[in-house]
């Protein structure tokens, strides 16, 4: 038996669902669309000859329990000296499978707001400007927002988008402070953007240059961040900004976030003014109107 093609749950980003075409993972993925149960990701082979094994023996349990529930009780002597039964109570059970249902996950990082995105991970919301969307067919880990459509990459090499925001938790390998967080990111986030994609292809002919053109304290979600921007200057096509914003969390062990902005350069990139918009919203989740605290006092410096 194999998995039907369908909507589950990425294992490499549990926050989104990603296609199955019935033999493998395609690169399309998705936001959850409504609330449901939790859906495991498929096998390469459909579910292994243990997973199938265990689900009939939990087929059978739930055939056992069924016969067990329908048995006739004896009632009481109604006083006519014969004995009365009670129907069964008439139950339904769904046959377990190993294959998986396609309900979308509940796990997913989205709220029903459509002005907020919501990263339960790392316990912050952010808003969605205008021109911005929830990811849709995005082959890229941990993207939390888009611009608006596609466009054939400059260098002829699939399809390209003019904006990305991506959230993720920082390792202790990535360093201490956030200034240190988001210096040692910078790199990493150009290359990612702007030089080889995920499967080892240049959209954009490759980097040609990169310059520094912005950084500084600032606060975030009430806490002290800091973030470093770069221009990046790509062999096709006007290249682009990108920017590593690091802060600390304010929920569980407060391991530090770095947020990833990635933004065409040219008059079909978003503005730049969104970069500041989308930090100076960043805010704890469970609290749309934070302010102050740790950091309050800190701004963008140049």
């Amino acid at each position: 038996m194999s998995t039907p093609p369908g909507w589950y749950r990425d294992p490499t980003a549990p926050h989104l669902e990603r296609w199955w075409d019935g033999t493998a993972w395609t690169e399309h993925r998705r936001a959850p669309k409504a609330p449901g149960q939790p859906v495991p990701p498929p096998s390469a082979a459909g579910g292994s000859t243990r997973a199938r094994a265990v689900a009939l023996t939990t087929a059978g349990a739930v055939l056992v329990a069924a016969i067990v529930t329908g048995v006739f009780v004896l009632g009481h002597d109604n006083g006519g000296g014969a004995e009365t039964k009670t129907a069964p109570t008439t139950r339904s059970a769904a046959p377990t499978s190993a294959t998986p249902s396609q309900s979308p996950s509940t796990s997913g990082p989205f709220a029903d707001d459509p002005s907020v995105v919501v990263d339960q991970l790392n316990g912050i919301t952010l808003p969605l400007p205008d021109g911005w969307v929830r990811p849709q067919y995005v082959a890229e880990d941990d993207v939390v927002m888009t611009t608006h459509g596609t466009y054939d990459c400059p260098a002829g090499v699939g399809l390209c988008r003019h904006g990305l925001v991506i959230t993720r938790t920082a390792t202790a390998a990535d360093g201490t402070s956030p200034e240190a967080l988001a210096k040692s990111d910078i790199a990493d986030a150009a290359d990612g953007a702007y030089d080889r994609n995920e499967v080892d292809q240049r959209p954009y002919g490759g980097i040609t240059s990169q310059q520094a053109v912005k950084s500084g304290q600032v606060e975030v979600a009430g806490r002290a961040g800091y973030f470093v921007r770069w221009r990046v200057r790509t062999a096709k096509g006007p290249g682009g900004y990108v920017q590593s914003l690091a802060f600390p969390s304010s929920v569980g062990t407060e391991a530090p976030v770095i947020v990833r902005f990635v933004f065409d350069a040219g008059p079909d990139g978003p503005p730049l003014a969104d970069m500041d918009k989308i930090t100076k919203g960043i805010r704890p989740v469970g609290d749309a109107g934070t302010s102050g605290g740790v950091g309050s006092s800190i701004g963008p410096s140049s």
